[in-house]
C-alpha cells in the first residue's frame, strides 16, 4: 500500500501500525452507555466519548460510567490495548460547566469530584497494565486534555488542539496536568499553557512533545486503530512492565500532585474570582478578576 505523505512522515510507529492494518477486521460493537460508545476487534477495545452536542465535556453521570469502564478494562485478561477517542468534532471538552457549576451547591462539590471521579480516572489509565492510546479527534481540554495525556501514546489529527482554561473561569489545572503537561513539555511551556488559557494546535502540540504524532483527519480512525490491534498483538506483559518502569521514573509524584490539585481547587471553588469567572462564561464575555 502507497502511504500519503502525511503518513510517510509519520515515521516508523504510524508505517508499523499501517501494515497490521491490511489483516484488520470489522470493530464489533460492544453493549454501550448513552454517551460512551464501545466496539472491540480481538484484545482491542475502543472507547468512543459520546456527548457531541457537548463537545464530549464530562458531566457528573458520564465521568462515573467512564470509571467504571476504564476498572472493569483494566481487570480484564482479554483485553490487551484501549484505545480512547471521542464523536463529532471534540475529544473531550473538559467539564460541562454549565451542568456541574451552575449552582452554589456546586461550588462545595468540586473538590469532592476531583477526588472520588477525576483523579482515580487519571490514575486508573496510568496503572492500567496494558497499552492506552489517545486518538485526538479535535479539542482536548481540560479534563479531557488530561485524559488524552494520561494515556500512553497520543494520536492527533490535524484540527485537534489541546487547552488549560482553566485560569479564564478563576481555578487551578487539575486531573493531574500539572504533572503530566510539565513531564511532556517541560516547566516553561506548561506556564505557558496554564497561565495564558490558549489553543495549542496538533502541530505546536507535536513540536512540543504534548503529541507523539499528528494524522489527517480523515486518517485518525485507520491509523489509530491499527495501532491499538497491533498493541493488543504485542508482548503485553513486556508492554505493562515499562509502563510500570516509566511511571516510577516520571510520574511518580502523580497522587500528591492530584491530590494538591484537588485541595487547591476546593479552595479556589469559594473564591470571588471563580463567581465572576463562571458569570463571565455564562455570558460569554470576558471576565474581570479581582485577585480575590
Amino acid at each position: 500500500m502507497e502511504l500519503s505523505p502525511a503518513r510517510q512522515a509519520g515515521g516508523p510507529l504510524l508505517d508499523a501500525a499501517l501494515f497490521y492494518a491490511h489483516a484488520m477486521t470489522e470493530w464489533e460493537p460492544l453493549p454501550d452507555h448513552p454517551s460512551i460508545g464501545l466496539s472491540r476487534a480481538g484484545g482491542a477495545v475502543r472507547i468512543e466519548l459520546r456527548r457531541p452536542e457537548a463537545l464530549n465535556a464530562f458531566d457528573t453521570e458520564m465521568a462515573k460510567e467512564f470509571l467504571g469502564l476504564l476498572d472493569r478494562l483494566g481487570n480484564d485478561p482479554q483485553v490487551r490495548c484501549v484505545l480512547i477517542t471521542g464523536a463529532g468534532r471534540a475529544f473531550s471538552a473538559g467539564a460541562d460547566i454549565k451542568s456541574q457549576f451552575g449552582d452554589e451547591r456546586a461550588r462545595e462539590v468540586i473538590e469532592a469530584e476531583l477526588r472520588e471521579l477525576s483523579n482515580p480516572t487519571v490514575l486508573a489509565l496510568r496503572q492500567m497494565a496494558k497499552p492506552v492510546i489517545a486518538a485526538v479527534n479535535g479539542a482536548a481540554a481540560g479534563i479531557g486534555c488530561s485524559i488524552a495525556l494520561a494515556a500512553d501514546l497520543v494520536i492527533a489529527s490535524e484540527r485537534a488542539f489541546f487547552l488549560l482554561a482553566f485560569a479564564n473561569i478563576g481555578l487551578t489545572p487539575d486531573g493531574g496536568s500539572s504533572l503530566l503537561v510539565p513531564a511532556r513539555i517541560g516547566i516553561g511551556r506548561a506556564f505557558v499553557m496554564a497561565l495564558l488559557a490558549e489553543r495549542l494546535p496538533a502541530a505546536e502540540a507535536l513540536s512540543w512533545g504534548l503529541a507523539d504524532r499528528v494524522v489527517p483527519a480523515d486518517e485518525l480512525a485507520e491509523v489509530s486503530e491499527a495501532l491499538a490491534i497491533r498493541l493488543a498483538a504485542g508482548p503485553t506483559r513486556a508492554y505493562a512492565a515499562t509502563k510500570q518502569a516509566i511511571n516510577l521514573s516520571s510520574l511518580a509524584g502523580l497522587p500528591a500532585a492530584l491530590d494538591l490539585e484537588a485541595r487547591l481547587q476546593g479552595e479556589l471553588a469559594r473564591t470571588d474570582d471563580f463567581l465572576e469567572g463562571i458569570a463571565a462564561f455564562g455570558d460569554k464575555r470576558s471576565p474581570k478578576f479581582k485577585g480575590r
